[in-house]
């Protein structure tokens, strides 16, 4: 029989969405958990299914990375990205992960963008409508807000206007009249070489360029780096180990399509700050309005898991529970929040010291000595406690869950076997807080302030420090911590 006279069957081909994959997923901890997913689930649908999974509290911090082994650089997987896109750009020899981890500083900058965009390294487009100062634009002080046609002001730090439907008007990066530019000098790695030249660069919407002749941004002076419409921004863990870079503070454009070290286009600032800048600035030029669509609108995914449809709901007799104070005659509701988290703390602490008395026979001094045992390891079982790891591993775990004021973790000193160091985010920087242990009385005590405020562990010194700024720069506010899969 001829070939023209056979009847050929294709099989039947799954439609794109209902195609589904399985995805595996690590944590800081190195644990990993496989998920088949559809082929059109975003990163954020990925996150809840985990948080679901794993029953963690949505704080929406939750957060994916891609993590390309060889080359030492990881990104944020954006809310909105489809994570089976991103593997697709994988090589199939490449050893890379994803992990899921948090991330309290992957929308800070619509809260506080003076903390990520000094005013030194921002300038204002000659496109610009009009005198517009720089401080006014960065703290954003009002926006106006289109909502069903009609205008509206909204402050940013305030919570989003429900059923936002045309963005806002005017925001940095955001708008297509008024916008900043970033600049400043950064290390670049020549192509095909292994030096590094200090070249001034200027940032801009339709690209990043550097000047050829000093601080000069007159076209003529000004040629093309790098854009980011086919490329992604990574940062570089290890930039001095793995490209011979200045300094530890790297990031680089990496084109969708490379495949080894020589299509990378290599950067590096000389302090952290600087290159939150521009990262910042150069995901807000990338993705836009939707940045700020992925803060506002959390639950929005393509792939149909949004924790909507997924989370557990509370029970309406769990919603109705109010705080309560029996201490008068009469009882009271506690309505100012900052009053009912004290009692709550009180309440906890008051609960370990009656458990711990409860561990060995009432008024012996066995009693006492159990009590004060448990009192020294009674920290290791919290999420925030880090036993012996080194000060750069703190530095570098404190960086990687973002520089937001707060995040903190403690750890065992290194240099003295009898006191903790308390590590935490101030101001983009990170700072280092001696623990030192005191005796009174027979009893040990830990303190921060040369013994005038005194704590029997260190859950109590924690717990007192997060509703009280005390000698710190700031109240702790979140917790550094490895979770499991």
């Amino acid at each position: 029989m001829s070939m023209s006279g056979r009847r050929v069957t294709l099989p039947a081909i799954t439609p794109l969405v209902l195609q589904k994959r399985v995805i595996k997923i690590y944590s800081e901890d190195e644990t990993s958990r496989a998920l088949e997913v559809p082929s059109d689930i975003t990163a954020r649908d990925v996150c809840q299914l985990l948080i679901l999974k794993c029953h963690y509290v949505d704080d929406h911090c939750w957060t994916l990375f891609e993590h390309l082994t060889l080359l030492g650089l990881e990104r944020i997987i954006e809310d909105h990205e489809l994570v089976v896109e991103v593997l697709s750009n994988w090589g199939m020899e490449e050893e890379n992960k994803l992990y899921f981890r948090k991330n309290y500083a992957k929308y800070e900058f619509f809260k506080n963008p003076m903390y990520f965009f000094p005013e030194h390294m921002v300038s204002f487009s000659t496109e610009t409508n009009g005198e517009i100062s720089p401080a006014l634009i960065l703290q954003m002080p009002h926006q106006n807000i289109r909502v069903n046609g009609s205008s509206s002001t909204q402050h940013l730090n305030s919570q989003p206007l429900q059923g936002l439907t045309s963005g806002i008007d005017r925001v940095m990066f955001l708008s297509s009249s008024t916008y900043p530019e970033i600049h400043g000098f950064l290390h670049a790695k020549e192509q095909g070489k292994k030096s590094w030249k200090k070249t001034y660069f200027l940032l801009r919407r339709s690209g990043l360029y550097f000047s050829t002749k000093g601080t000069s941004k007159e076209p003529r002076h000004l040629q093309f780096f790098s854009e980011f419409g086919n490329s992604d921004i990574y940062v570089s863990l290890a930039g001095k180990k793995k490209h011979g870079a200045p300094a530890n503070y790297g990031f680089c454009f990496k084109p969708n399509k490379a495949r080894g070290p020589r299509d990378l286009k290599m950067l590096c600032a000389e302090e952290e700050q600087s290159r939150m800048c521009w990262v910042t600035a150069i995901r807000l030029l990338k993705y836009g309005m939707q940045l700020y669509q992925n803060y506002v609108h959390p639950y929005h995914g393509r792939g149909g898991c949004s924790s909507q449809s997924i989370s557990p709901m509370r029970s309406i007799s769990e919603n109705s529970l109010v705080a309560m104070d029996f201490s008068g005659q009469k009882s009271r509701v506690i309505d100012n929040p900052t009053e009912a988290l004290s009692v709550a703390v009180e309440e906890g602490l008051a609960w370990r010291k009656k458990a711990c008395l409860r561990l060995g026979n009432h008024g012996s001094p066995k009693a006492s000595s159990q009590s004060s045992a448990i009192n020294m390891v009674i920290h290791r079982s919290q999420p925030w406690f880090h036993h012996r790891i080194s000060r750069d591993e703190a530095q570098r775990l404190i960086i990687q869950q973002g520089l937001v004021d707060g995040v903190f973790l403690v750890r065992d000193s290194q240099s003295n076997p009898r006191t903790f160091v308390l590590s935490m985010s101030h101001a983009q920087k990170i700072k280092h807080f001696q623990i030192l242990p005191v005796e009174d009385d027979g009893q040990m005590f830990h303190t921060l302030d040369d013994g005038h405020t005194r704590f029997t562990d260190l859950i109590q010194l924690v717990e007192f420090y997060q509703l009280n700024k005390g000698v710190l720069p700031c109240k702790l506010k979140h917790y550094c911590a490895k979770i499991a899969l």
